[in-house]
């Protein structure tokens, strides 16, 4: 592959390239807020009418719990899609140095992780309360519970990583993620739960492919937007056919993990009822449409990439399929704060 340097165009009077990074600013920051939505009115929502309780504040713990999962997609997509650039051909420039690639937000990322992290241990230490006060807060007892100790690995991991992404050597974080998927995963499945290990391994590897396949898109999206106006079409091209390849792996993978742990929360023979009548299921439900309307947007934008003359048109569904994705994003942050289903 011959990768050509386009002479950049000059911006006409009156800014129109200004115009249109505000624009899209913007239209981010409603997006984000709409998003936020989901995870705060969400718990209300989803159990009007099912007869159960609430926990207090879980509008506020599903939005710190959103928020984590967004930080922890964008540094783990950053480290795959970089990896993928890597092994484009032709992925140095003809001085011998690799491809560019856009300016890293993963020490953003470590520090929005880190908060969203520290609020979560907070709510632990009040005994999964809403802490009224730092007086009401027992930091000291974190030790003393599984829970404590999940939430303060994740607080010191992505403290580890935002100091990894300083270093000469930002793949290191790498790590420290690693703990923090392994700590969602062990949250998530108690104890005192039927066959805790075997949920945690469904729920590790759900979340490895989803934060993959989440943080992996929109870093190609803005991977592909640098080497447009640098390199032309044809590396951009040949990056989005590498991510779409391990995308169709990681979709069967999130569908299989996700169908296997909707089954051991919500047997065969009461999912259907499940689904409508409890507040978990129909959050369940919600997430179920909106992956398949993101399989679909993934398959619209592989269909462009290899049959449409321009491959790159393939990045108006990928960005459409990057919305739905942080809808996905909203809804899982929702489903944790949702009372799980009794096995009937």
């Amino acid at each position: 592959m011959t990768l050509t340097r386009p002479t950049p165009g000059v911006a006409g009077s009156g800014g129109p390239v200004r115009r249109a990074g505000a624009g899209r600013a913007v239209a981010v920051l409603v997006l984000v807020a709409l998003a936020a939505l989901i995870p705060l009115l969400g718990p209300s929502t989803a159990l009007h009418g099912t007869g159960e309780a609430g926990a207090p504040g879980a509008g506020g713990i599903a939005l710190l719990r959103t928020v984590l999962f967004a930080a922890l997609c964008v540094p783990v997509g950053e480290l795959f899609v970089n990896r993928l650039a890597r092994s484009v051909p032709g992925a140095e420039e003809a001085t011998g140095r690799p491809l560019a690639v856009p300016r890293s937000w993963s020490p953003f990322a470590a520090v929005v992780g880190f908060v969203a992290a520290l609020g979560l241990a907070s709510v632990v230490a009040t005994g999964n309360l809403v802490p009224g006060g730092l007086s009401d807060m027992d930091v000291g007892g974190l030790h003393a519970s599984r829970d404590g100790k999940l939430a303060l690995l994740e607080v010191n991991a992505f403290l580890v990583a935002g100091l990894c992404t300083l270093s000469r050597r930002p793949a290191t974080q790498l790590w420290p993620l690693a703990a923090v998927i392994v700590a969602e995963a062990l949250r998530a499945h108690p104890p005192t739960e039927q066959s805790p290990l075997t949920g945690s391994g469904l729920t590790l590897v759900h979340l490895t492919c989803a934060a993959l396949w989440v943080g992996g898109l929109l870093h190609a999206l803005r991977t592909l937007r640098l080497w447009h106006g640098r390199y032309g079409t044809g590396a951009g091209a040949a990056l989005l056919g590498l991510y779409a390849r391990v995308a169709a792996v990681l979709l069967a993978a999130i569908t299989a993990t996700g169908v296997w742990s909707s089954l051991r929360r919500m047997p065969p023979g009461t999912i259907l009822e499940q689904l409508t009548a409890t507040a978990y299921g129909r959050a369940l439900l919600a997430k179920v449409l909106l992956v398949a309307a993101v399989a679909a947007l993934a398959l619209w934008a592989r269909s462009r990439l290899r049959r449409a003359a321009d491959p790159l048109s393939a990045c108006a569904p990928a960005r459409a399929e990057v919305v739905a994705l942080g809808l996905v994003v909203a809804v899982s942050g929702l489903l944790t704060a949702l009372p799980v289903p009794i096995r009937w």
